[in-house]
């Protein structure tokens, strides 16, 4: 079974679908992709038994954007790990001085069964 190619880039109101040696067509929605693709392919060469990869292709700059936003993500990710992390080292050590979980929830401002929870980590 041949698979093809579809390259889609956004237009000013449509997506626009390339089918590197088949042509050009395009999609008002990204539901329509597939299926404009499809008949694209099977009018030019009248055969209906085949397998697509789309692949989207953005402006640089947008481009640079979404994995600069990635990057930030992935990184906040990190930073709240590490912020539970201490904060559960927090509340043990609170916890170890002899503190009661009402007051290690005050002092973190979580509920009572939260300071528990982090106590018992």
């Amino acid at each position: 079974m041949k698979t093809y190619q579809v390259i889609v880039r956004p237009g000013e109101k449509y997506w626009i679908l390339e089918i590197p040696g088949i042509g050009f067509t395009q999609a008002r929605t990204t539901a329509e992709i597939e299926s404009m693709a499809r008949d694209l392919i099977t009018v030019m060469t009248q055969d209906a038994d085949f397998a697509l990869t789309v692949e989207t292709k953005l402006p640089q700059s947008v481009q640079e954007h979404l994995d600069e936003a990635r990057r930030l993500r992935k990184e906040e990710a990190e930073c709240r790990s590490n912020a539970a992390r201490e904060t559960r080292a927090a509340a043990q050590e609170l916890h170890g001085m002899g503190l009661a979980l009402q007051q290690i929830g005050d002092i973190l401002g979580v509920s009572r069964q939260r300071a528990h929870q982090l106590v018992n980590a």
